[in-house]
């Protein structure tokens, strides 16, 4: 079995996320069994995932692993559905914070919250309040309509202990909150109940998941071929990867730069999410990288003996190979497309600066930017992309949308797509832009972006950090349509590179090799200790 290891799925999503879906179909086309395993909990899991096409037999998450909750028959939950052990109630509706207030006489007794987006107002959380109008508890149910996780309050109004329940109620994991000896609050320990009636006990969550990889790598154990754990989200498994109880293979997925600057991939200090893993890539059987360039890079620098592969992140499907090509004068003229999260590395305001300088020769261009806004830094990238379309009077030409989920069919509206990040794994946003004609310009960045684009051919690559060049191509492609066109048809032809055929290919070579494992194992001794020992030593006598 294939396991891809991340964190959670969410209604909006990164590109790690995105290149999962592609993998997903991918492999689901070529019959080739996977799961995507999830650490986190989340309550919106299985929704979220069931909207996008991954069925529940190809999804696995350790909380719902724990409790029991792999597959369960849905269930509506309205406010009037709960037992708070007390009758004569009231309910007050507050549409605004999307919650029922309930009451016994003036007594406050509990604040109900139903799923915003849902409109049959379907149970989400419950604070419950003791006599003296404390909070002492909140429930989290499960979108599919059960108590899963309960928080139950210190007199201090902090969380003190989790519990996590089956659909009985009957909890099966807990973790505790206490102060350490700095006087921080932090989880102090996990205490698993599991299922064969043993408790355990874990100091952190990587011991607990080092538990749960290991009760996968067991139960899908077969004598003559190795299961696959492959990490795309590389620091919620590397340390418990290299410490299975059983032989696995393990690979490393590198979906981003190595390098905390990208520019300078040999020299400057690690991406702090894949340090770990690099510095014990001798431990695992394999690192991914996106992109030819990346592993000759990781190969330079680390020389590690584990096998590397160049795995392409992104897969553009036969239908949208094979679909009508949309000429450039079809579409909106003189237009830039951006998606992407508004994030400070993703330097959107360069965009609008080089469009800016442009439009001083080509008034017209126009940017749409799709995409939702991280806050971090105090809103630091939205800020920036203000500030730009403010100096250069922007207001009319500039687009701002949320997030979307028909990418595909935008960019069949667009001409050109604008990069100006600091670093890219690969980006996949570009990959589908040109399987849909549409002609990029971006930084010479590592390093995605300098292998979708072709300098010359189906865009342009220009200096790092040079709005003025980014500028000087904008206006050369809008003043020459007939370039634009060529560099479009080459777009199109480009993205074969990325198709189902030539990405499997890429695929199966590792699954090859994972197959040819030596996986000899020796089960632990299980004879004569315990009962057992003292059954034979009465045998003796």
């Amino acid at each position: 079995m294939l396991f891809f290891i991340n964190s959670t799925f969410n209604q909006k999503n990164s590109g790690i996320e995105h290149a999962q879906l592609k993998r997903a179909a991918l492999f689901r086309e070529h019959k080739e069994a996977f799961k995507l395993v999830f650490r986190e909990w989340n309550p919106n899991l299985h929704r979220f995932l069931a909207k996008v096409g991954i069925e529940e037999s190809e999804t696995l998450s350790m909380f719902d692993y724990f409790q029991k909750t792999e597959k369960v028959n849905e269930k509506i939950l309205h406010v009037e559905d709960l037992d708070f052990g007390v009758g004569a109630l009231t309910y007050k509706k507050e549409p605004e914070h999307f919650r029922y207030l309930v009451y016994q006489d003036q007594q406050l007794i509990a604040r109900v919250r139903y799923f915003a987006d849902d409109s049959f107002e379907r149970v989400s959380g419950v604070e419950l309040f003791d006599g003296f109008g404390n909070l002492y508890r909140v429930d989290f149910y499960d979108f599919r309509g059960f108590l899963s996780l309960s928080q139950w309050y210190t007199p201090d109004n902090k969380i003190g202990t989790e519990v996590w329940s089956d659909v009985f109620g009957r909890p099966v994991l807990e973790t505790f909150n206490k102060y350490d000896g700095n006087q921080k609050y932090i989880k102090t320990s996990w205490r698993l109940l599991g299922r064969e009636g043993a408790i355990y006990s874990f100091s952190n969550i990587d011991e607990l998941t080092l538990h749960f990889l290991n009760l996968l790598n067991e139960e899908y154990w077969q004598e003559n071929k190795a299961n696959i754990f492959i990490m795309d989200r590389t620091h919620l498994a590397d340390w418990a990867l290299l410490n299975l109880e059983r032989p696995a293979y393990t690979v490393l997925h590198l979906h981003n730069s190595h390098a905390g600057d990208a520019q300078e991939p040999m020299h400057s200090v690690m991406n702090n999410f894949y340090e770990f893993g690099l510095m014990n890539s001798n431990g695992y059987d394999a690192i991914i990288s996106a992109t030819k360039k990346q592993t000759r890079d990781v190969l330079a620098r680390f020389n590690p003996k584990c096998k590397l592969f160049t795995i392409p992140v992104g897969v553009v499907s036969k239908e949208v190979l094979f679909e009508e090509r949309i000429e450039i004068k079809s579409r909106k003229p003189h237009s830039v497309l951006v998606t992407a999260r508004v994030a400070p590395e993703k330097r959107i305001d360069h965009i609008i600066r080089a469009i800016g300088m442009a439009r001083k020769i080509v008034p017209d261009i126009t940017l749409d930017l799709y995409g939702y806004v991280d806050h971090r830094d105090n809103d630091l990238a939205q800020k920036s992309i203000n500030a730009a379309i403010k100096e250069y009077h922007m207001e009319n030409a500039v687009h701002q949308f949320g997030y979307a989920n028909n990418v595909g069919e935008l960019q069949k509206e667009f001409q050109v797509y604008a990069l100006a990040s600091i670093m890219e794994g690969f980006n996949l946003s570009l990959m589908e832009a040109i399987s849909h004609g549409m002609v990029g310009v971006t930084y010479d960045v590592n390093y995605g972006p300098t292998e979708l684009i072709v300098d010359g051919e189906n865009g342009f690559v220009v200096p790092y950090e040079g709005i003025q060049e980014m500028s000087e191509r904008l206006v050369e492609l809008f003043t020459k349509e007939d370039m634009l066109q060529q560099m479009s048809n080459q777009s199109y032809e480009l993205a074969e590179r990325y198709s189902e055929a030539n990405v499997w290919k890429a695929w199966k070579a590792l699954i090859d090799d994972a197959n040819n494992k030596n996986i000899d194992y020796c089960l632990p001794i299980t004879e004569g200790i315990g009962d057992q020992s003292t059954s034979s030593l009465k045998n003796d006598r």
